[in-house]
């Protein structure tokens, strides 16, 4: 993209009437001495894939919970909400977090990938958080590590705003990716070996691994320098060491070689200790560090914490007196798992290098405290190191609120939040953990992904000074939306709803009520989540999901199905060199080689719930008949911290799996009714306004500039955007007439 969009001056007031011009040189926030009026600053703080079901300070865990000292710490200073929902995967929860809208309005329907349209990311027409704080509020505002609301690099031609893609959408600072989730694990360990010899991503030591394994090698690092570790007393395990300091290693080399340099590759990424990051600067420079960049190298969630105490810093060192908002989206829990230095772990004795990336016995887990000895089968060495992966996060998190100055540490180790810092922190996650790493008693099969309780009940923790949380360390019972994230920040920001634009159509309900006033009744009468089917320029080849028993058409490359523990269909895959198109083709060729057919990904799910039952609807293709079939499930749930009275959507817990609505109890019959219309008419809500690309409700000549600018090779490149109103992967002449045809349609509700 060659220029600002026409009509996005995202520095000036040109985009909505709020209400006035905020002078931002004129903010101020407690960091500098400011009064008490001033607006706190924002912490928000998100974890990818890891739902309540893996936090202790929520009174689950499993058996043996990860130790989250960090987390609990923010936990017991605020206020934690034990009844949220998120929508099922990253990309429609993170694009209500700054929306406020649900997925069918603003059509993120499921995890963006790279041939998903424009259409269906974040656009830059839409009112976001950071604009509005900005705006009505002088916020300065940062994006750091992973937020997946936009295309990437590896589908450049539905990325139509490129490197400035997080500019562009009103944050003044960004250091992270644009991808999803980390590259697959680089079994090669940087071209020292055959593919699949490291599992871990790192040559382990022979304690490890007797065949493959070394104690001693040389390290070449990116920066040309190099490390001899040949001391087993500095060096217990030199090859997980070296990578942990961005570095190659060479296993049972004595010297240094220059063409042994030469031979290794710095340019693969590998899981975690790699990234390709971008970065928006606030003077408007745009920047990408590749994989071979020494700044690029380490593990992400230390990297992710040292760029955010970074921008704290420095902003408040250069606009001392200014409220900000740091949004931090650590890139674990996400598939692929790969162990985390062992030095960011709180219990001597978890060092997974004595494990490796196998299927270890389970004694050796229960000895090393990571699961219960009855819950280690299958899915017992990605559970190890997803909870590694998890309180390296929290050792992380407590770092960054250290040396930030928004807690302190005591003598006994433990966190204490500081009031005094004037900053709120909000802890979240994006949606449920993925199969391989819940929890029990919550159930697997029904985790990210789905609607079931362990794919969107999720934490939230909001901590902060006392004028924004009355009464800490209490739990709200009542039901929260990740969409109420919107009104939450706008909230702490002193920004009332009066102030919104009208053609705003929001979903977000508040939340301060619950901080400031500990006995508010609820807000919210139900809550609704949903995931459907993005946009996309062609489907994506089939994945088999085997732990789940489901197909997926949503993963386009074959190093991302096997990184969520899928069997790959698409070409070079189990089918082949030309592979399958459809889920319907795998199915087809699985019942020839006498195998059982696995479910099919539904086109689309949504469910609505009250304070004790929950509805299910699920769409999903017949391939017999190439229809879609609706179906529905009802559940008796509940939030009980206890296993035995805990109520959750298991398939046996279905009270329409052998009945009929009609022949539900008469208490059940109410419930029922009043969700089955409620999903109903919200659905219905949604009014298709074709031409309206700029999502303001009206088709009129604006419409018809934003699209000339995106039909323009030279200005928005005439591929996709958000003026390809004919979902044909192109801005053109045939989008320009159906703006025309649709001219002076009014679609605001």
């Amino acid at each position: 993209m060659k220029s600002s969009l026409p009509g996005l001056m995202l520095a000036g007031c040109t985009l909505f009437t709020l209400g006035g011009c905020f002078d931002s040189d004129s903010g101020s926030s407690r960091d500098g001495g400011a009064d008490a009026s001033t607006p706190p600053n924002i912490l928000f703080i998100v974890v990818d894939d890891a739902g309540i079901d893996q936090f202790r300070a929520f009174g689950y865990g499993g058996a043996i919970p990860a130790e989250t000292s960090s987390i609990d710490a923010i936990a017991n200073a605020g206020v934690r909400f034990r009844n949220t929902w998120s929508m099922p995967t990253c990309s429609p929860t993170r694009a209500t977090f700054f929306e406020g809208r649900y997925p069918f309005r603003n059509n993120v329907r499921n995890a963006i990938v790279s041939n998903d349209l424009a259409n269906s990311q974040v656009s830059p027409y839409t009112l976001t958080v950071p604009r509005l704080l900005r705006e009505e509020a002088g916020y300065v505002s940062a994006l750091i590590g992973k937020m997946h609301l936009t295309g990437s690099d590896l589908g450049p031609e539905n990325h139509p705003l490129g490197d400035g893609a997080m500019r562009e959408l009103g944050w003044d600072y960004f250091a992270g990716y644009l991808d999803g989730a980390p590259y697959p694990i680089d079994t090669t360990g940087g071209g020292v070996a055959a593919e699949g010899t490291y599992q871990c991503g790192f040559v382990p030591n022979t304690l490890a691994d007797s065949e493959n394994g070394a104690d001693f090698g040389v390290c070449y690092l990116a920066d040309g320098e190099h490390l001899i570790m040949n001391d087993l007393d500095s060096y217990p395990t030199p090859g997980r060491t070296c990578v942990e300091r961005g570095g190659l290693f060479d296993p049972e080399a004595t010297v240094y070689s220059e063409v042994r340099r030469s031979e290794l590759d710095f340019t693969v990424q590998n899981g975690y200790y790699t990234g390709e990051w971008k970065i928006n600067h606030a003077d408007g420079r745009d920047e990408t560090l590749l994989a071979a960049d020494p700044r690029a190298r380490g593990y992400r969630t230390v990297q992710e914490t040292d760029r955010a105490i970074d921008w704290i810093t420095q902003t408040r060192a250069r606009q001392p007196g200014t409220p900000w908002m740091l949004s931090l989206g650590y890139s674990a829990l996400h598939a692929p798992l790969q162990p985390p230095p062992a030095a960011l772990l709180p219990h001597p004795d978890a060092d997974l290098s004595l494990l490796g990336c196998g299927t270890p016995a389970a004694n050796q887990l229960a000895e090393l405290g990571i699961v219960d000895p009855t819950e280690a089968a299958d899915f017992a060495q990605q559970r190890a190191v997803a909870q590694h992966m998890l309180e390296a996060v929290d050792h992380e998190i407590g770092r960054l609120l250290v040396t930030t100055g928004i807690a302190e540490r005591l003598d006994d180790g433990t966190l204490r939040y500081n009031p005094d810092s004037n900053t709120v922190v909000v802890f979240t996650s994006d949606n449920g953990t993925y199969m391989p790493s819940v929890k029990l008693p919550f159930d697997p099969v029904r985790a990210k992904g789905s609607l079931y309780q362990s794919g969107v009940w999720v934490p939230l923790v909001v901590a902060g000074p006392e004028s924004i949380v009355n009464s800490p360390d209490r739990d709200v019972p009542h039901m929260v939306n990740n969409t109420d994230l919107f009104s939450l920040f706008r909230e702490i920001a002193g920004i009332g709803e009066e102030r919104l634009p009208a053609s705003v159509q929001l979903d977000a309900r508040p939340v301060m009520p619950y901080l400031t006033e500990p006995d508010h009744q609820a807000i919210r009468d139900t809550n609704f989540s949903e995931l459907g089917t993005n946009f996309s320029a062609d489907p994506a080849p089939p994945c088999v999901i085997p732990g789940a028993n489901v197909c997926v058409e949503i993963f386009p490359q074959q190093g991302v199905c096997e990184d969520q523990s899928g069997i790959w269909y698409g070409p070079g895959g189990a089918a082949g060199a030309d592979g399958f198109d459809s889920c319907c083709a795998v199915n087809d060729y699985r019942v020839s080689q006498g195998e059982d057919p696995v479910k099919l990904f539904p086109h689309h799910q949504s469910t609505l719930r009250d304070e004790h039952y929950k509805l299910v609807r699920i769409s999903r293709l017949d391939c017999a008949t190439d229809t879609f079939v609706d179906s529905e499930e009802f559940y008796q749930i509940n939030e009980s911290p206890d296993p035995l009275t805990l109520k959750l959507d298991r398939e046996d817990q279905d009270l329409l799996a052998d009945k009929t609505p009609d022949q539900l109890t008469a208490t059940e019959q109410t419930h029922y009714a009043a969700l089955s219309t409620g999903l109903t008419d919200l659905l219905a809500g949604d009014s298709a306004c074709p031409g309206d690309g700029n999502d303001d409700g009206v088709v009129d000549a604006t419409d018809l500039e934003q699209w000339a600018y995106w039909a323009d090779p030279d200005q928005g490149g005439g591929l996709s955007s958000w003026y390809d109103v004919n979902l044909d992967g192109l801005t053109d002449t045939a989008d320009r007439d159906l703006i025309e045809a649709n001219m002076g349609q009014d679609c605001r509700p």
